[in-house]
């Protein structure tokens, strides 16, 4: 008789953490559940009871947290689970280490001037307009405890961290002023949060202020779902004061209590690891760059190797500019003898000596050279994903032109992944009213999402964004296809999806009416060349008046010709369309599989 195997689980766990704990397929365990008539998701959580049926039928015996915890030293499932920086860790090699928070929140909202408080110091009046201009790092000491605080221009700022692979925070806390209340970036900020799945503590600041309003602000929070404690809710709402500093004393104690609940910890004893915060070239000193120990400790003579960015550390400094040795987990630095400024954001990892530093530094710049742009990641790429056991949950962001759209839409979309039988679950980032952004296009390429923009524009620089981060945007003007694209998606039989490519423009310039042809655009050919019976489009402004048209005729002077070439004049008639006006765009497009 084979023996059992026994592992530890707590009173309430979800499906995929059950899943994770057991190294079974998630969709197994779900099929185990429905035949014991309980019939849960992924992200739904389940009682030590039922999960212990579970894990019987599938040859396995749970053991109570309780029985082994004075047995068993901290596990690594009681790390975040974001933080790869730890793989390879000995479990009784972790220990405490300071928690790093981050501040978000609405400019203006008193971000920098939380920190003025904590830290007793004056940065705001050095910053530009009372805003922060750049990331800084700062350690602070509270009772027994140190916690580091990282203050960032943004939320934008704390995604560029994500989509280059690093998670600068342990704990987020997002600001939120009590005269103004919930604010556009305040929503976003938030949604950016959510989506690195980090504890999130709530402030509202300036408190003293005559037309200050702390409990409409806790109810825009609570339409957020962010209900504050005292209402009954488990979202931590710390109302304080700038000036007075009421309040502060509470934030820190929040902080420290979110800490010690999320087991932040590192081992100092290894070799030092984390992420770049920021990064300069002074004219006397060189490049200087401000790393964020996360793990192990850094010395004055280590090789440190960032992305395309290598050299040996010549001097340490701490947040204060004094010169130090070392540097343990984290704690933030500046240091000199880099070849080059790191990218924000980007992991460093030691390296055994500056030749092979060198080596794989070139290596990452051929491979960058070689292609800039990452590889799309699309539906179909996504599905491929899940049935391969890779991910189990697609991630999405939904734009839509009016409010009445929005909630049937997301509410759509929530139904049919919990109808399905793929297992796959949708978690929705963010969805909002309006054209898609920059912003939207950094935080799907930081949580490998997919945009869905029903019958709204793709700003220009947030095209250009999606292009080089590999992010799929996909428009939708008819609301079935959008359900149906995610239907098929979710049941892995979505076909590749075919993408038009703009090969030439053409500016109307002159009509002319031909007897047996009809109307004839005298046109210029501005980018690219105009093929005859390739498809088209007519644009009279930010209006599309015809969208999928065909190039009937193309004529230079009187010759009928293949094509035309920019910088050219020719005549151009669209199938389908008798009437142009001067100025018109003529846009020649082909069909192909997206990338």
């Amino acid at each position: 008789m084979t023996e059992r195997i026994e592992i530890q689980i707590p009173e309430f766990l979800t499906v995929h953490e059950l899943a994770d704990l057991m190294e079974a397929n998630p969709i197994s365990v779900m099929r185990t559940l429905l035949n014991n008539g309980v019939m849960a998701s992924l992200n739904q959580q389940i009682d030590f009871d039922t999960a212990a049926i579970v894990m019987e039928e599938l040859g396995y015996v749970a053991i109570p947290e309780v029985d082994l915890a004075e047995e068993e030293p901290t596990t690594r499932e009681e790390v975040q689970t974001w933080r790869q920086i730890y793989e390879g860790e000995d479990d009784q090699s972790l220990i405490k280490r300071p928690s790093v928070v981050t501040i978000l929140g609405h400019v203006d909202h008193g971000k920098t001037t939380l920190l003025d408080m904590i830290r007793r110091t004056n940065v705001a009046e050095h910053e530009s307009g009372g805003i922060t201009q750049h990331i800084g790092a700062y350690q602070v000491q509270h009772g027994e405890e140190k916690i580091t605080f990282l203050d960032t221009p943004g939320h934008e700022a704390f995604t560029s961290m994500r989509a280059r692979g690093a998670q600068g925070a342990d704990i987020a806390i997002l600001i939120v002023a009590a005269d103004d209340g919930v604010m556009p970036t305040t929503r976003e900020a938030l949604q950016h949060a959510r989506a690195a799945k980090v504890p999130l503590i709530v402030a509202i600041s300036k408190i003293d202020r005559d037309n200050a309003n702390p409990e409409k602000v806790k109810r825009e929070l609570a339409e957020l779902d962010l209900t504050p404690m005292e209402w009954g809710g488990d979202a931590i709402v710390i109302p304080y004061s700038g000036i007075s500093g009421e309040g502060i004393d509470e934030l820190l104690d929040s902080i420290t209590l979110v800490a010690e609940e999320n087991a932040i910890v590192a081992n100092p004893a290894s070799e030092a690891a984390g992420i770049v915060l920021e990064a300069q070239v002074d004219k006397q000193r060189g490049t200087v760059a401000t790393l964020l120990v996360m793990n192990g400790t850094l010395h004055v003579g280590d090789v440190v190797l960032a992305g395309t960015v290598y050299g040996r550390i010549k001097a340490m400094f701490d947040e204060n500019g004094r010169p130090i040795d070392s540097a343990i987990p984290s704690c933030p630095v500046s240091v000199l003898g880099l070849n080059a400024p790191p990218l924000p954001g980007e992991r460093f990892a030691l390296q055994a000596n500056e030749k092979t530093a060198r080596s794989i530094a070139q290596e990452r710049q051929l491979a960058q050279s070689a292609g800039n742009a990452k590889p799309r990641q699309s539906l179909e790429d996504l599905f491929a994903q899940f049935t391969a056991g890779v991910r189990s949950e697609l991630a999405l962001i939904v734009k839509v032109d009016v409010l009445g759209s929005l909630q049937p839409i997301t509410d759509s979309l929530h139904q049919m992944a919990e109808q399905g039988d793929s297992g796959i679950t949708l978690n929705i980032l963010a969805d909002d009213v309006g054209n898609v952004s920059e912003s939207d296009v950094m935080l799907a390429s930081a949580s490998k999402a997919i945009i869905l923009a029903f019958r709204v524009r793709v700003d220009n620089a947030a095209k250009m964004q999606a292009q080089a981060l590999g992010v799929d945007i996909r428009q939708y003007n008819i609301i079935y296809k959008l359900f149906e694209d995610i239907q098929l998606a979710l049941q892995g039989m979505l076909e590749p999806e075919l993408v038009a490519r703009t090969i030439g423009v053409a500016e109307v310039r002159q009509i002319f009416s031909i007897s047996r042809v009809g109307a004839i655009a005298g046109s210029y050919v501005k980018e690219g060349q105009i093929r005859r019976r390739a498809k088209a489009r007519l644009r009279r402004g930010d209006e599309i008046i015809i969208e999928d048209s065909e190039i009937d005729s193309l004529k230079r002077f009187t010759e009928d010709v293949r094509e035309v070439r920019s910088g050219f004049e020719c005549g151009i008639g669209l199938q389908g369309v008798s009437e142009y006006q001067e100025g018109d765009i003529i846009e020649v497009y082909e069909l192909a599989q997206a990338n």
